[in-house]
């Protein structure tokens, strides 16, 4: 009896995964009977065979999973150390700045108050003692678009406009969202000058525009892109977008799509985003789209490791996670997303044998995150 037993656990391991259980069924049957939209495959990471698989070529809303295809494409083009850079123009004479203090944005999307500090120690160090005029902001580098197309219809409200020069990501000192920012970023950056010991007189502007002082930049992109992943920052990822297109949120995201068309000939209608969060509802993408860009950016020496380690780790992260299953701890790399009616998670896991694997789940519909995972772990084990 024993070894009948084990001839059969045998068979059973060397059948194809999909005739070992129902389980992938009966999961995506169950879903589908509450009107829930499914697009979810498995794949294998090196050969890119369909292991499991419903409707992956049909495209639906993904959520914040739209922010693999964002990040990987400006990481992959600009490459992990490019910054981008706050510049500060001024008339400084003999250590005070005739008329204004000008700071310029460039798109810098982590510009917080610990790093306007550093700023005013290198214009102190400089010999900036004082500003006749006053603090201004220069928010050329950007057009007039504040906020992303489709987001009225979404359920997150949870993006500031998006400038080229943001203080503290568009927030208050309460993490309340700032809808006229400005204001508070000038006297925010008053206060630290002057905490610093650069005095602001706040006296008659010069008419000229003033000479470049210097140019602060920001993280390079391989940090910024790990927070914008693990974290989901919204608000940093458009602040990319809009600047990987010249400051035009439309530019932004036509760079994008032509990049996915040169690269691995997936076209716009793969590709069918309207910003690069994935807040807007009318982002369109399939699970197959992201399984391929998942299995580019793996493969990609050049970039793919920056990509990989910025995804959120199950299990293996100094902060709770909503996911609490320690059998799938540091065998999971992923990105998820969130919206009333969406849920969606994409990346890499590791089977018990080490064999690595390409999943993607995006469900449209009167969903639950316990959906997502339930599957997760059944193709996990």
């Amino acid at each position: 009896m024993t070894l009948r037993r084990t001839l059969i656990a045998f068979l059973l391991l060397t059948l194809p995964l999909a005739a070992q259980a129902p389980s992938f069924k009966v999961w995506k049957d169950r879903l589908e009977a509450r009107g829930v939209k499914v697009s979810a495959g498995l794949w294998d990471l090196s050969t890119g065979r369909l292991l499991e698989g419903h409707q992956t070529g049909m495209a639906l809303t993904p959520a914040s999973t739209t922010k693999v295809v964002s990040t990987y494409a400006m990481l992959k083009t600009w490459k992990p150390d490019f910054e981008l850079s706050t510049e500060v123009l001024g008339d400084l004479q003999n250590g005070v700045v005739r008329g204004d203090l000008v700071f310029k944005g460039g798109g810098d999307p982590f510009f917080t108050r610990e790093r306007i500090w550093m700023l005013a120690q290198e214009l102190k160090a400089k010999g900036v003692q004082r500003v006749t005029g006053k603090v201004r902001l220069d928010q050329s580098a950007f057009d007039h678009q504040r906020y992303g197309v489709g987001w009225e219809n979404t359920s997150a409200d949870t993006t500031p406009p998006v400038l080229p020069l943001a203080v503290n990501f568009n927030r208050d000192d309460r993490g309340r969202i700032l809808h006229d920012p400005e204001p508070f970023a000038v006297a925010l950056i008053g206060k630290i000058l002057a905490e610093a010991g650069i005095a602001v007189e706040g006296g008659a502007s010069e008419a000229a525009a003033p000479p470049r002082l210097m140019a602060f930049p920001s993280p390079p992109l391989r940090q910024l892109v790990q927070d914008i992943n693990k974290f989901s920052n919204n608000f940093m990822t458009e602040m990319l977008v809009k600047r990987f297109g010249e400051g035009s949120w439309a530019g932004g995201i036509s760079r994008i799509q032509a990049f996915y068309k040169a690269t691995l000939e997936l076209d716009k209608d793969a590709i069918a985003i309207t910003d690069g969060s994935g807040l807007s509802k009318e982002n369109r993408l399939s699970a197959r789209t992201l399984a391929i860009v998942l299995r580019a950016a793996w493969n990609d020496f050049e970039v793919g490791p920056e990509f990989v380690s910025s995804l959120k780790i199950i299990g293996g992260e100094p902060w709770k996670l909503r996911v609490k299953d320690d059998n799938l701890a540091r065998r999971i790399r992923c990105k998820t997303g969130h919206l009333t009616g969406v849920s969606s998670v994409c990346g890499y896991l590791q089977m018990p044998d080490g064999q690595l694997r390409v999943f993607v789940i995006l469900l449209n519909g009167n969903c639950r995150t316990e959906d997502l995972w339930e599957m997760v772990s059944r193709w996990a084990n």
